[in-house]
């Protein structure tokens, strides 16, 4: 219950990166900026390439174009303010505006997390349908899964903004990170945040138990009787195990470990692996390093494409 002389809070104070000396926090800087701008770039370069090449029609790049715009949107809602505050640490954001933020991540961090599933499930059928994969993967089918995923992630979202902007803010409003999560939100409010805790728990589990899809996939992999069949059908899908380790590890580690091991600063670096080293591996693990994609590349800038 807030105390009766408690001041309610109109605005928050990010604790960021303060903790560290000047001439690190510029080194940051450059650093997140020069990654931010590879990834924002790269993904624009991938959904270029996609929209303009008819060799790219298939479902894999539909959904890879997808995850392009939804990681720039997720990376564009918490970067830049991060960057803005390496210079000046401890700026405060007003609760409309970290609302604002808090929905936008989670709109399209959720829906990254969907689109994964979607991609794996495509995969999924291209192995074991290879026949009727055409069928299955039909353009409608994609334009569902697509739209689903965003619906998903907006109804989460919101579902996570009312909850925790229902509740009342006061004299605490120093979040200890670089952006507003749900999480640490709770940890400020003056009511009580079971239901709130419930909730965010309920939508995390929901989330993150996706990667079951990738467990499938490696299943009937193994069940392919062929050393050949196997290397193959692994090639197909290594890009999108590797993305989905990282992203889905990192996220669980931060959402499912127990309050009594939380470490402020280890989780403020996973998260920079999640909003910033991750994205980044969307553009160079599955599609810089992909054939097909150099070869559209080669076929924009008027060059030749390599030989197979």
């Amino acid at each position: 219950m807030p105390k009766p002389n408690s001041t309610f809070v109109t605005e928050f104070l990010f604790e960021g990166f303060s903790s560290f000396e000047s001439h690190q926090r510029l080194v940051f800087f450059v650093v997140f900026l020069t990654l931010y701008l590879l990834t924002f770039f790269g993904n624009v370069i991938i959904v270029t390439i996609i929209h303009l090449d008819r060799h790219l029609p298939t479902p894999m790049y539909f959904f890879l174009s997808m995850l392009s715009i939804s990681e720039t949107c997720y990376t564009v809602a918490i970067i830049p303010r991060m960057l803005s505050g390496l210079p000046n640490p401890n700026q405060t954001i007003a609760t409309q505006n970290c609302a604002t933020q808090l929905f936008f991540y989670l709109t399209f961090g959720i829906n990254n997390c969907f689109l994964l599933t979607a991609m794996g499930y495509d995969r999924y059928v291209a192995i074991c349908n290879p026949l009727w994969y055409s069928v299955i993967m039909g353009k409608n089918t994609c334009v569902q899964l697509a739209s689903g995923s965003l619906g998903i992630g907006l109804g989460m979202a919101i579902v996570q903004i009312t909850s925790v902007f229902g509740l009342l803010f006061c004299d605490g409003f120093v979040i200890s990170h670089f952006f507003c999560d749900v999480r640490l939100l709770l940890k400020l409010a003056c009511t009580d945040t079971t239901v709130n805790e419930i909730i965010n728990f309920i939508v995390s589990v929901c989330v993150l138990v996706l990667p079951v899809s990738y467990v499938l996939i490696i299943s009937t992999i193994l069940k392919i009787a062929s050393a050949e069949g196997r290397k193959k059908a692994f090639a197909t899908c290594t890009s999108h195990l590797t993305v989905v380790i990282i992203h889905y590890g990192c996220a669980s580690i931060i959402y499912f470990k127990p309050k009594s091991q939380a470490s402020l600063e280890q989780d403020r670096f996973i998260s920079v692996t999640y909003t910033i080293i991750t994205p980044l591996l969307n553009p160079v693990v599955y599609s810089l390093r992909n054939k097909e994609v150099k070869d559209a590349l080669h076929r924009a800038m008027g060059q030749k494409p390599l030989s197979p």
